[in-house]
Formats: C-alpha cells, sequence, structure tokens
C-alpha cells in the first residue's frame, strides 16, 4: 500500500467518525465512547482514541466531563462549516514553489496570512490579494516555526513526482481543525496525513505541481471604438477559466510610457496570470490568439505568453524601458525571444512584452509612473 492510499485510508475513516459524531450530536445532543464503539462497531478503546484525538484537533470537544458512574459526553463542532479552504493549488519553477490558499472568507484568509507570516518557517514571503494569500518558498528550504507566538505555519515544501507537498504545522484548536478538516475538502488538494505529537499537529498537503503562467496583451485601442485593453483582458481570463481545467490567479493593469504621440488614453497594457497543467501550456497560445482575433477592436492587438515565476533580469530592464520610453518592436522581439517568451499579433506585442515582465512588481508601480521599478 502507498503512502497516498494510505493517506486517502485514514481521511476516509476521520471522514466516517465525523460524520457520526454530527449525527449523533445532532439526535440526541451528545454521544459516548460507547455510543460511537456501537455505532461504528468497533472496540471501546479504539472509540476512544479517535475521541482523543479529534478532541485534541478541536474537531469535537467534552460537554460533560465524566463523574461517578456517568462517563464522559462528548459534542460534535455541528456549527462549523465543512470547510472554508476553496481551493489550495500550488506553481513551481526550478526549486521556486508558489503556494496559494483560496479561501470563501477574508477573513480566514486574514488570519492565515498574519500566522503564517508571523511563525517565519519555510516561507520566504507570504501576501494577500483579497481571497487568495500567497507564500513563496523553496524546495527543500526550512526554517524555525515560531509556533509559541503564531497559530500556523509553513514548516517546508518538497517534490514529490508531479506534486508538491507542503508541510504545515499548527497549535491543537481552530488551525488544527482547518488542516485535519478543511483543507482535504479543498479543490485541488490530492490528500492529507495528519500527525499529531507533542502538542503540535503537522500535516502533509499534497497538491499538483503546476505552471504559472502570465499572458500580457496589449490592444493598442483605436480613438473612438470604445474598446479597452483591461476589458479584453480580463474577459480573456474568463474564457480560459471558464471549463475549470485553467485556474485563474489574477488580473493587472499596468501603465506605460505617455511620451508616445499615437497612444489612445492612459497608454496602458494588462496581464493576466494562471496556474496551469503542465501538458496544457502548448495549446494555450493557440486558444489565446483565436479568442483576441475575435474579440479585438483593433488589428494591431498583441500578445505575450511567459512561463515561470521570477521574471529574468534583462526581461525586467526592458519592461522598466518600456515604461519610460519608446522602444522598437524589432528590439523588443529580439529579447522575447532570448529570454522565451512567446509572442502573437503586432505593434501591441510591445505594451503585451512590457505587461509580463512587470508582473512580480508592487501595483503601486504599475499604476503610477513616478514610482520606480523594484530590482532584486
Amino acid at each position: 500500500m502507498t503512502a497516498k492510499e494510505k493517506s486517502s485510508g485514514v481521511l476516509e475513516r476521520r471522514g466516517s467518525f465525523l460524520a457520526s459524531m454530527r449525527q449523533m450530536t445532532f439526535e440526541v445532543g451528545h454521544f459516548t465512547t460507547t455510543d460511537l464503539a456501537l455505532v461504528m462497531n468497533i472496540p471501546r478503546s479504539t472509540a476512544q482514541d479517535w475521541i482523543n484525538r479529534l478532541v485534541k484537533e478541536g474537531c469535537i470537544f467534552v460537554k460533560d466531563e465524566s463523574h461517578g458512574r456517568n462517563p464522559a459526553r462528548y459534542a460534535s463542532r455541528s456549527a462549523l462549516p465543512q470547510t472554508t479552504c476553496k481551493r489550495i493549488f500550488t506553481t513551481s519553477d526550478g526549486n521556486d514553489v508558489e503556494i496559494f490558499h483560496e479561501c470563501l472568507s477574508s477573513g480566514c484568509a486574514g488570519f492565515c496570512e498574519f500566522h503564517h507570516k508571523k511563525a517565519g518557517g519555510a516561507a520566504l514571503s507570504v501576501t494577500r490579494d483579497g481571497m487568495i494569500f500567497l507564500e513563496r518558498a523553496k524546495l527543500g528550504v526550512s526554517g524555525e516555526l515560531h509556533l509559541d507566538t503564531a497559530a500556523v505555519g509553513l514548516a517546508s515544501v518538497k517534490k514529490d513526482g508531479p506534486e508538491i507537498v507542503q508541510t504545515i504545522r499548527s497549535i491543537p484548536g481552530g488551525p488544527a481543525y482547518s488542516l485535519s478538516s478543511m483543507m482535504s475538502h479543498a479543490k485541488g488538494v490530492k490528500g492529507v496525513e495528519i500527525v499529531s505529537a507533542n502538542g503540535v499537529i503537522t500535516g502533509e498537503v499534497r497538491t499538483t505541481a503546476l505552471l504559472h503562467v502570465t499572458i500580457g496583451v496589449d490592444d493598442t485601442d483605436l480613438k473612438g471604438c470604445g474598446g479597452a485593453t483591461f476589458a479584453l483582458s480580463q474577459a480573456l481570463m474568463k474564457y480560459l477559466t471558464d471549463s475549470g481545467e485553467v485556474i485563474g490567479i489574477r488580473h493587472q493593469v499596468a501603465v506605460l510610457c505617455q511620451d508616445i504621440p499615437e497612444k489612445t488614453a492612459g497608454n496602458s497594457c494588462s496581464f493576466i496570470e494562471l496556474a496551469v497543467e503542465p501538458g496544457a501550456v502548448p495549446m494555450l497560445s493557440a486558444k489565446v490568439c483565436r479568442f483576441l482575433e475575435e474579440e479585438s477592436v483593433s488589428e494591431e492587438w498583441g500578445v505575450a505568453i511567459f512561463t515561470g515565476i521570477n521574471v529574468p533580469s534583462g526581461l525586467l530592464m526592458l519592461g522598466k524601458k518600456i515604461r519610460e520610453e519608446r522602444v522598437s518592436l524589432n528590439e523588443v522581439l529580439q529579447t522575447a525571444k532570448h529570454f522565451g517568451v512567446q509572442v502573437y499579433g503586432h505593434n501591441g506585442i510591445i505594451g503585451a512584452v512590457g505587461a509580463v515582465s512587470l508582473k512580480n512588481q508592487p501595483q503601486e508601480v504599475l499604476l503610477d509612473l513616478t514610482n520606480q521599478v523594484v530590482i532584486r
């Protein structure tokens, strides 16, 4: 039996126990060790082991302590939702890994962002954009977790074949409940294996290693045509993600050089970021080009497709230059080819390449030309 099969079996058994505990709580208001043993048809000692385990993890609680001949009574935390973790997915690029937690609650996303950041550990950076919080890490690089001041954190990240395995540690209670009973229900999670020892809950969460794909778009709008690059790129994102095969990460707008006489409006471009199965990447460019050919109001549209987490310094410098001055299409094409950026279309390629080269810049840089591009 493989580790994955064992993990799956434990999760199924945990689910069965929790379902029975919830049912008894709904029907009677509580349950005892003997009640659970009878319902699950298991020895009383096994029932007690599971109760102790789930009490530690915060899934159930002691409603009445045992006294005399009266056994302890337990109750399920039935008011808790099955999961507030909508989706967990990961992208990888060599040793670099991005871990995305998409939540159903901005409060929960904020809680996780705060504690993962405070815990330290393997997380090189922790940021949040709305309902998604993002951790960046490197394979095999770990760090000391400070669970004395934080409730949960990332201990380490490794790759196992086509999967990313993130080890998360938490204190008993709410964070442990999320790790043991919520994350396994999130889309994208292939399995969760839980171990409880020395007052710490450790979970290994498995997800597919996806590719981070950034698509830059510049529609080079015609004056009076009613088009808008941001609207076109946002529609493209919806088109690519509607099938569920591609995961949308975010959509952003970037302002480019204003000293271009033929520019329209604010001379801005847009980019979208996606998490894509490696096998789906070759077909992506054809879908993108077909969409832009049909939907763009300008024949000068351009698109750039960059696969990877980090932007090479040479590509970033080109993006900085496109923000500051006129750059020839020939220079852009040569640089794009050198760094493996796929380009399609016409004159809009300049803005599209500029967009993907700026993808890791903070929003205040993307929208305000007075702020300098951050060079790392």
